[in-house]
């Protein structure tokens, strides 16, 4: 059995069900809690764990998170669909992805007229 959310194969006797669907135990965590992008605690967390580990900038992303970014620096902004579209991320994913950049405070959001663009947090 594959989780509708994911594709991932999950192993019998370890799917969970929500609102209708069969998930695996990341997505069904993922589903009751869902990253925030503001989440001070999480931020704090992040920064902490980064200066202790001596991580600045790119360090310690992952590749997607590292191509996240450098697409965001190159192109000084992107809406979260250009995102979706130019990574191949569902909007769950990519969302997650954000709030980690987020709590890095390697990127931010910024309203410019209706739409919502992510920049670099120091823009």
């Amino acid at each position: 059995m594959n989780c509708e959310r994911c594709q991932e194969v999950i192993p019998k006797g370890e799917s969970y069900n929500h609102r209708g669907l069969t998930l695996c135990e990341d997505c069904y965590i993922g589903a009751l809690q869902p990253p925030r992008s503001c989440d001070v605690a999480a931020v704090h967390s992040a920064k902490t764990h980064r200066q202790l580990s001596g991580q600045t900038g790119t360090d310690g992303l992952t590749d997607l998170q590292k191509g996240l970014y450098n697409y965001v620096k190159s192109n000084r902004k992107a809406t979260r669909q250009e995102l979706m579209e130019k990574f191949d991320l569902k909007e769950w994913d990519l969302e997650k992805q954000i709030a980690i950049l987020r709590h890095c405070e390697l990127v931010k959001g910024r309203k410019e007229g209706d739409l919502v663009y992510i920049v670099l947090f120091d823009a």
